[in-house]
């Protein structure tokens, strides 16, 4: 598999996590928070837990932990991806 592009991903986040308030999440949020984008820890764990199911690969909770913002999610699975 190639990787996760930030369309995938942000797809991924809209049927796990619902929409932002108001507004649509764009790549200029990459390096934001997840918290000041409106999803919680659950939010984030749920997106793991859809990308492992859709990619076959493994997140483990403490990685899991580290990832704050959307650029941090799709780096790292673009990283084990394509070291599979």
């Amino acid at each position: 598999m190639s990787g996760i592009t930030f369309g995938d991903f942000k797809a991924i986040m809209s049927r796990c996590a619902g929409e932002l308030d108001g507004r649509e999440l764009t790549e200029n949020d990459l390096d934001t928070a997840f918290t000041d984008i409106g999803y919680d820890s659950l939010a984030v764990l749920e997106i793991a837990s859809q990308i492992q199911r859709e990619y076959g690969l493994q997140i483990p909770d403490e990685a899991i932990e580290e990832m704050t913002t959307p650029g941090d999610v799709i780096g790292y699975v673009n990283r084990h991806l394509t070291a599979v």
